[in-house]
């Protein structure tokens, strides 16, 4: 089964609300630490704009993934970051299956 990596787009429009997602990442990472199948994450900034961020989770397998986003615990293990979703595009989330990989 091919790895599944799931972006979330999110979006801080100072530096109070940049801590703020950090801190939110932090806490919903601990939680995440837990969930069968999640083999880690990571928070990624673009540089040319610093409030543009994405939270970059890699999964064991779809499976495993679409299990945790079904159960009961999703919407309150994510519920930290949740207010700082980026909406300025129509989609502030993609999952991606992995095809290749060196």
């Amino acid at each position: 089964m091919p790895e599944v990596r799931v972006l979330v787009y999110q979006f801080a429009r100072d530096d109070d609300e940049l801590t703020a997602v950090r801190a939110a990442y932090h806490r919903v990472s601990e939680r995440l630490a837990k969930v069968p199948g999640m083999l880690g994450n990571e928070l990624l900034r673009q540089p040319h704009d610093p409030g543009s961020l994405v939270v970059v989770s890699r999964w064991a397998s779809m499976a495993a993934f679409q299990e945790w986003e079904a159960g009961p615990r999703h919407r309150d293990d994510t519920a930290p970051l949740r207010p700082y979703r980026d909406t300025r595009t129509g989609t502030p989330f993609a999952v991606y299956q992995v095809d290749a990989a060196y």
